[in-house]
């Protein structure tokens, strides 16, 4: 019954199909709809086992939109709390970031005043079960979803701190992730204000922070963009008319389907429109990021600052499918007021084998700013005043990528109840020389460039039947190798002391501490604010008459 069905839909969906495209358009389309149905058929029809036809479609479903871009994807029903995180910065849950480290699920950072930090929860705390279910081997994905759900509703944790177990039940609540971690006075007169994405009300709260800083004296602003992967265009569009006059263009769509050409102008009248702008960029600034930085830019109405930004010229669209499913699907490129499109991967070449490759130099686009600076195309958005990000030391990176750092700034947690404020807070020689002997006592082992160098002649060597005829000079040249490796701590104090520092803050002032915090090390914001305070430099830049 059910295969008599199946053809006399589909024998529907040919008619249609057959009726709303010619023949040699849609053959192909017409092809692989009939051969995706006779293979579902046969699959429920004579597969060994029972098929799991939810999974399998949704299997189906993501293979077949990963080949066009990263940004097309299929929202199931179960994972619409990932959809709504997208739009709104909202979802049902306990409020924490988690992460895996040494293929274990720890709690990364609670978010203050949420479900999870109010029931005691640490960063740094190692989940160990969620709602009784095993959680070791899990990918952080799973281990995310798992401890999503609807408000009111309670997940059962059991995690591990110091070598003790604890067990937590949590209300999980309404999740909302701030559209602005911080807000600020960096001076009497240059207000600060950092974006993390670009939801609903990004609009509405990067207005009511600016209102605030102009009644404390603000003339003149640095909006931080960095690590900001965009959303929402509309509010892109909205934050760039709180600086320009109403009635501006700001970003230009264009699509295959017609429908999807559209111009989006500023609507409101602008409530900082000559306050003296700096936008902050890095290589994470994308999408609505880079229609706000490039708007600003194209228009010289902000110095921007940074990092070249990541490059996504795309646009995407959210379409509501049955049984309370959706899909995001990118309908168009963007083009900012000068012309051009920040787009710096070309996804579908299919000359290219189906992997994405960088827009070739040849093909780049020399456009103008409103004041005739010159800007290109296909690379993101570069900075006017670029600033190379601080490259940390090897030793410094083998450190990070052990999590020797995030794993002392918990010990420190557990034995200090308190510090200073964020503002204040340094850590002591005493401390630091604590980290030295705890590294010790974990075993950390440094390998430097030159000795992993000297490892690989060595290897090259013994293949060729060599190394024992040098087998004593390489044996001194590894010691004093090994012994300059002794230092590497000492060498790289400053930079290891900073890193502590701001992930001990972490601890016990949150996401809003460590920014404080990094403002004294961050060359970017330095920068920034030295501009703001150059009239001449500022102008220059931005060839201001």
């Amino acid at each position: 019954m059910r295969t008599y069905l199946t053809q006399i839909l589909f024998c529907f969906s040919l008619l249609f199909y057959a009726l709303s495209y010619g023949q040699s358009e849609s053959f192909e389309e017409l092809k692989s709809l009939e051969l995706m149905d006779q293979i579902y058929e046969h699959l429920d029809l004579y597969f060994v086992d029972e098929v799991a036809h939810g999974k399998l479609s949704k299997t189906a479903i993501d293979a077949m939109l990963k080949e066009l871009d990263p940004y097309t994807v299929y929202y199931h029903e179960a994972n619409i709390e990932d959809y709504r995180l997208m739009t709104t910065g909202q979802y049902g849950g306990i409020g924490a970031l988690i992460g895996n480290l040494d293929n274990e699920i720890y709690i990364t950072d609670p978010y203050e005043g949420n479900p999870a930090q109010k029931a005691g929860i640490q960063a740094g705390d190692k989940i160990l079960r969620i709602d009784r279910k095993p959680i070791s081997g899990k990918s952080v994905e799973e281990a995310s979803n798992a401890l999503k759900g609807p408000k009111g509703t309670t997940v059962s944790l059991e995690l591990e701190r110091n070598g003790q177990i604890l067990t937590l039940d949590i209300v999980r609540d309404e999740i909302k992730i701030p559209d602005v971690p911080y807000s600020g006075m960096l001076t009497g007169t240059t207000g600060y204000i950092s974006l993390s994405s670009f939801t609903q009300t990004a609009g509405e709260e990067i207005k009511k922070n600016i209102q605030d800083l102009q009644s404390k004296g603000m003339t003149n602003m640095i909006l931080d963009l960095r690590g900001n992967g965009g959303g929402l265009l509309m509010e892109a569009v909205k934050i760039v008319g709180f600086f320009v006059p109403k009635g501006q263009v700001v970003v230009t769509t264009k699509g295959r389907s017609k429908q999807e050409n559209m111009v989006y102008k500023t609507m409101e009248t602008p409530i900082a429109e000559k306050l003296p702008l700096v936008v902050l960029i890095d290589e994470g600034s994308a999408s609505a990021s880079e229609i706000v930085a490039g708007a600003l830019q194209d228009l010289d109405r902000a110095v921007v600052v940074g990092n070249t930004s990541y490059g996504k010229g795309l646009v995407q669209r959210t379409f509501d499918l049955k049984y309370g499913s959706k899909m995001k699907l990118t309908i168009a490129k963007y083009y900012t007021p000068s012309g051009r499109c920040v787009q710096r991967l070309e996804y579908y070449d299919d000359a290219n084998g189906g992997k994405p490759k960088v827009i070739a130099d040849s093909l780049l686009q020399k456009f103008n700013t409103k004041n005739g600076r010159p800007v290109i195309d296909g690379r993101g958005i570069e900075p006017d005043i670029k600033i190379e990000d601080s490259v940390y030391s090897d030793y410094t990176r083998a450190l990070l990528a052990k999590h020797h750092i995030f794993y002392y700034a918990s010990a420190y947690r557990n034995t200090h109840p308190s510090i200073a404020s964020a503002e204040t807070f340094e850590l002591s020689d005493e401390a630091l020389e604590e980290f030295r002997t705890y590294l010790s006592n974990k075993g950390f082992v440094y390998t430097s460039p030159e000795l992993r160098a000297l490892e690989r002649i060595k290897e090259a060597l013994e293949k060729k039947q060599q190394f024992s005829a040098v087998s004593g000079e390489f044996s001194a040249l590894n010691d004093r190798l090994l012994k300059a490796s002794s230092s590497y701590f000492e060498t790289n104090k400053t930079e290891i002391k900073g890193l502590l520092t701001q992930e001990i803050i972490g601890r016990y002032y949150f996401q809003k501490g460590e920014l404080i915090y990094a403002f004294k090390s961050d060359e970017v914001v330095v920068r920034g604010m030295d501009i703001l305070t150059k009239e001449k430099e500022y102008k220059s830049t931005l060839h201001i008459k």
